[in-house]
């Protein structure tokens, strides 16, 4: 048995929904506009990887190659070590 009749709180909770999903709309719509804006303002796609708070060695120009080296480092000073 379904209610027919529409109580007066009804249209009141309705209105009150419609301005809460509005508001979220226009939520999602700032987050999606300041996304597009940062995006398409970026020369290099790269550069949106650059700040988050991780160092990430290939990013950084000589780092990789600098990571490579003190890892040979550690491998021969290791292999010096384990012969004696």
């Amino acid at each position: 048995m379904a209610i027919r009749a529409e109580h007066e709180i009804h249209s009141r909770r309705k209105g009150r929904n419609y301005g809460v999903g509005l508001l979220l709309l226009g939520f999602i719509g700032i987050v999606f506009g300041l996304t597009v804006v940062k995006v398409l303002g970026l020369t290099d796609i790269r550069q949106l990887e650059r700040f988050d708070h991780v160092a990430r060695p290939q990013l950084e120009p000589g780092a990789l190659e600098a990571a490579e080296q003190r890892a040979a480092e550690l491998e021969a000073t290791s292999n010096a070590e384990a012969s004696e």
